[in-house]
């Protein structure tokens, strides 16, 4: 685990010159005569598939191997030593490029090797070598995806010996996006996560769960976490009046303008921290693929160099992104052929952003945290969304989506060994934002969508406008594809004109058309969703609309979908008593509790009303909040989206967050709401004096 405090505070014990140290030394011939091993085989095969190369003999394969170990090591010597003029992103370029440099020069230099063809032959062979090497690799390591890792670590190890160590203890904070509390705690007792289990196991480290509240999504829970300003997201996706735009959380300018609304200057990550692949940067003076600052990356993270020339980052993982393509086809087909449900049609983009995610940002993320790592940096937080997208379309508890959590559990003890090779130390908090619903959709279950329903129940003479639709896992490829087009380098203009009539603004757009529509100024109704959260809006009447006064403009709209089958409840405002829930049977009165009948919001748990008030009084939200039914035995929910695994609303599991922190951290009580969690993590960087007192100043300057 990590090492404790003092062991860092003090002097720091002399190491031994690396060729006098056996265990180290031992391990670094290990991982070249596995290395060399590896590329023997790879050569081997490569020459006896490929009719683009030949040798006359078994001695220039050897001596071929020795070649591209040599100009390999030089060539990354050189990326990172140009890192600087060529930014993160022009050495995504450079280490795919270099990988077909490195092949073509050593088949040059070595006279016994020759090409056959034309200019084509050195693409061919080292495309077909990268291939042939992540598929040794993946035998080696028993199909895991711990190869770029197990690289990783021999970087770590070389470096240790040369770093100082911070002074104090840091934080790293691992987001394993989606995960609820009951599926980890069942994946613990079933033993099948070994390293964050054994920590649990071993009493170093406590689990909690902790209520999300609505709406249970990634940028309401981080805009919490990270800036304790969850009031300002009333959904995934919402319709601001004033404006006349839909504003979508993961698209870069709309996280952009929201972070600056609720910025205080001093979020979570703020005294030094670095935000990773997440929603919102948390004051962070660095960020990494941070959807709220999708320009490029503002340091020269030697984790890009790192993971895109390294031959175990980019190039494997682009020929792993085919394989994972490949395993996702064969997976949904089994799901089809056994006839299980709930399931959602499994095609289209998502078979590649799930290869993206899995294969590609996982082990860039890997890099870009290690890199911190070494760094001492204060505080790093990292969300993995592995997981929250493989189970939106196989379900949360499918074979599929716990081997994705089997796969993050090997990251985290990868993690650990890289912290317990520093010399200084770490403490880990792993958390999720939000869990996941399992149930059949609303359009499966009744044959409509919500949108449809709504357009039988008003009086308008337009169709209602719908922004409903699967774009959430497009977030981090668009951010990446963006950070790539802004960039002033050839690489930056190639990337503009590929995705030409795909980009706004400069920010790139991927994904389905229908997830934010435009919106004319005429627009009678908008219905937006997030999961099993629906927010209708009368679009040409401004403010928040009270109960009485949709009822006189649309009379049929409130009964018709509190009534529903597929509806829990509706929340709307009234004049005489503010928010009210309203169900099939009976009312509740969300501000004094007061009941009519039977009360709808008794099925979805204890903290029902107290996150549907806190929901229905954000700024923006809809004139009527709608929350699909649950189902009493199964606590199944109705997406209005198609996604068999849904979050953004409330029942079943969604709002059942988890967090794992250092028990020697006592919790009074378990927290409720992001922005306790955020208040949380700043009491334990206190403790660990990683936050800056900026009142003393401010105090003394009143007194002078």
């Amino acid at each position: 685990m990590a090492k404790p405090p003092e062991q860092v505070s003090g002097t720091r014990r002399r190491r031994r010159p690396v060729w006098l140290d056996l265990r180290r030394t031992g391990r670094g011939l290990q991982a070249m005569l596995y290395g060399g091993l590896a590329s023997l085989i790879s050569l081997i095969i490569t020459f006896w598939t490929l009719p683009q190369i030949s040798s006359d003999g078994r001695l220039p394969i050897l001596r071929l191997v020795v070649l591209l170990a040599v100009f390999s090591m030089l060539m990354r010597w050189v990326l990172a030593g140009v890192a600087i003029l060529i930014g993160s992103i022009g050495v995504l370029v450079g280490g795919l490029l270099s990988q077909f440099g490195v092949v073509y020069i050593g088949i040059t230099v070595d006279p016994g090797v020759t090409l056959h063809g034309g200019v084509e032959a050195p693409v061919v062979v080292a495309v077909w070598m990268a291939a042939v090497s992540a598929f040794v690799g993946w035998v080696a390591y028993a199909g895991s995806d711990d190869a770029y890792v197990a690289e990783v670590m021999r970087v770590v190890h070389r470096r240790a010996r040369k770093i100082e160590a911070a002074p104090k203890t840091g934080m790293l904070i691992i987001q394993i996006d989606g995960l609820s509390e009951p599926l980890l705690n069942w994946m613990v007792l079933a033993g099948n996560l070994p390293n964050l289990g054994g920590w649990i196991r071993d009493g170093k480290h406590s689990m909690v769960g902790w209520h999300t509240g609505v709406p249970a999504t990634t940028p309401a829970s981080q805009a919490g976490i990270l800036h304790g300003g969850s009031k300002h997201i009333p959904a995934f996706r919402w319709y601001e009046k004033e404006t006349g735009r839909v504003m979508v959380t993961n698209r870069g300018r709309d996280a952009a303008e929201i972070e600056d609304r609720m910025s205080t200057g001093r979020g979570l990550l703020a005294d030094g921290g670095v935000s990773i692949s997440n929603n919102w940067s948390g004051d962070a003076d660095r960020c990494e693929l941070v959807f709220s600052r999708a320009a490029l990356p503002n340091s020269r993270s030697r984790g890009y160099v790192r993971f895109f020339s390294s031959p175990q980052g980019a190039a494997r993982g682009l020929v792993l992104c085919f394989a994972e393509m490949v395993k996702e086809l064969h997976q949904a087909r089994r799901q089809r052929v056994r006839h299980l449900v709930p399931r959602v049609k499994r095609g289209g983009g998502y078979i590649f952003l799930r290869a993206i995610t899995n294969v590609l940002l996982r082990d860039l993320n890997v890099s870009l945290v290690t890199d911190e790592l070494i760094k001492g940096t204060p505080v790093i937080y990292c969300d993995f969304v592995d997981y929250d997208e493989v189970a939106h379309h196989a379900g949360p508890t499918r074979a599929e989506s716990l081997q994705t959590l089997e796969g993050l559990d090997r990251v985290l003890g990868a993690l650990q060994r890289i912290i317990d090779t520093l010399p200084h130390s770490y403490e880990i908090v792993v958390l999720s934002d939000h869990g996941q619903s399992q149930g059949s959709t609303f359009l499966q279950r009744y044959g409509r969508t919500l949108t449809e329903v709504v357009d039988d129940l008003v009086d308008t003479t337009k169709e209602p406008v719908a922004a409903v639709g699967r774009s959430e896992g497009w977030g981090p490829v668009n951010t990446f594809l963006t950070e790539l087009s802004l960039r002033r380098s050839v690489t930056g203009t190639v990337t503009r004109k590929a995705l030409h009539g795909k980009a706004k603004s400069g920010e790139v757009e991927l994904g389905p058309k229908e997830c934010e529509p435009p919106i004319a100024a005429d627009e009678q109704m908008v219905v937006t969703a997030s999961g099993n959260l629906a927010l209708l809006y009368l679009a040409t009447t401004p403010g928040r609309v009270p109960l009485e006064e949709i009822e006189l403009l649309h009379p049929k709209l409130i009964p018709g979908l509190a009534t529903h089958p597929g509806v829990g409840f509706v929340v709307v405002d009234s004049l005489a008593e503010g928010p009210v829930a309203i169900g099939r049977a009976g009312v509740r009165v969300l501000r004094s509790g007061r009941v009519e009948g039977e009360d709808p919001l008794t099925p979805y748990g204890p903290f029902a009303a107290a996150s549907m008030l806190r929901q229905a009084e954000m700024p923006h939200n809809g004139d009527v909040v709608v929350v699909s039914r649950l189902d009493e035995y199964t606590h199944e929910v109705a997406a209005f989206e198609e996604l068999v695994g849904c979050h953004g609303g409330i029942g079943g599991w969604q709002t059942e967050a988890v967090l794992v922190h250092p028990s020697r951290w006592v919790l009074d009580e378990p927290p409720v709401g992001s922005d306790a969690v955020h208040a949380l993590l700043i009491s334990w960087l206190e403790k660990l004096g990683r936050r800056k007192d900026l009142r003393k100043p401010v105090e003394s300057s009143v007194e002078a």
